[in-house]
Order: C-alpha cells, then structure tokens, then sequence
C-alpha cells in the first residue's frame, strides 16, 4: 500500500495507491480507493467534498495538474487531462478522457470510452458534448482558489473534537 498526500483533510479517507500532488487538496468525505489500481492526482488540483474515486487494475484513474472536480463526484478509471472541471454530481466512467480545459457540467454521466475534447463542455445523461463551450479561465480561476483555500485552512484553521 502507498499512500502520499500533500495536503488533505483528516475526514478524507485515501486507500492503496494514491498520490496527491503538490498544492492540491482533497476534501471532507472524500474517498479516493487505490486499493485494485492507482490513483494519481496531480498539483494544484482539488477533491472536492463527498468525491468518490476508485480505480482498477486495468484502469487507473489519473487527474492532471490545476484540475477541480467537484462535491460528490464519482471517477472511476478514467484520466482528466489538465486544468478540465469536472462539476458537482457528475459521473466519469472507465477509459474516459476528459481533453484539457474542458468541462463536464453538474450531474453529468460521462459513459464508458467517451472522449471530451479538449476545450468541450459535456453536459446531460449520457453528455452531449458541445465543442469550444468550456470556460477555461473559469477553470483556472477556480484550481486557484482551491489552492488558497487549503493553504488558508492549514494555518489559521484548528481542529475541534
């Protein structure tokens, strides 16, 4: 079993291997289960509240650098590419790749080999991919706050039994 983490919360719970990179932070109620495969997460990227993602041994789950994946999330052996957005509630199913700078919108279910290239928003069940239809600033904007917002909890932040 490896487990190396950066910055996380002590509600989260990492299994197996999983890796988190530098500057990237994973939330309260998160599950990130490397136990059957890995799990990479890559810098500056956030794991956002209730997230679950699980990996197996034929399918890594692989998150790229400056990536937000929103509350209760499930990726399950796919790769999101960097600085891509996957939003609240949205499912990201095996040997999907999301392109980078793209986005998959809240409550997504992203079905089996998808690719969503890069700069596409994906949004509905199963996604309709709309090309050029992300917001990569936004993106961009939102990775930066999650680093801040780890950092912010880190210092100035106690925990209360």
């Amino acid at each position: 079993m490896y487990i190396r983490t950066r910055t996380s919360t002590p509600q989260a719970v990492l299994i197996g291997d999983v890796t988190v990179g530098q500057d990237s932070s994973v939330w309260p109620s998160a599950v990130l289960r490397g136990d059957y495969g890995k799990i990479v997460i890559g810098a500056e990227s956030s794991v956002q509240d209730g997230t679950v993602i699980h990996a197996g041994p034929h399918f890594p789950t692989i998150v790229g650098d400056r990536c937000v994946i929103g509350h209760l999330a499930h990726l399950e052996g796919c790769t999101l590419e960097d600085e891509s957005l996957v939003g609240s509630g949205s499912i990201v199913l095996h040997h999907v790749v999301i392109g980078s700078g793209a986005i998959v919108g809240a409550n997504a279910v992203v079905p089996n080999r998808t690719q969503v290239p890069p700069g596409s928003l994906a949004l509905g069940v199963p996604v309709t991919i709309k090309p050029d239809g992300a917001n990569l600033k936004l993106i961009q904007l939102s990775a930066q706050e999650y680093v801040a917002n780890a950092r912010r909890y880190k210092e100035g932040l106690e925990r209360i039994d």
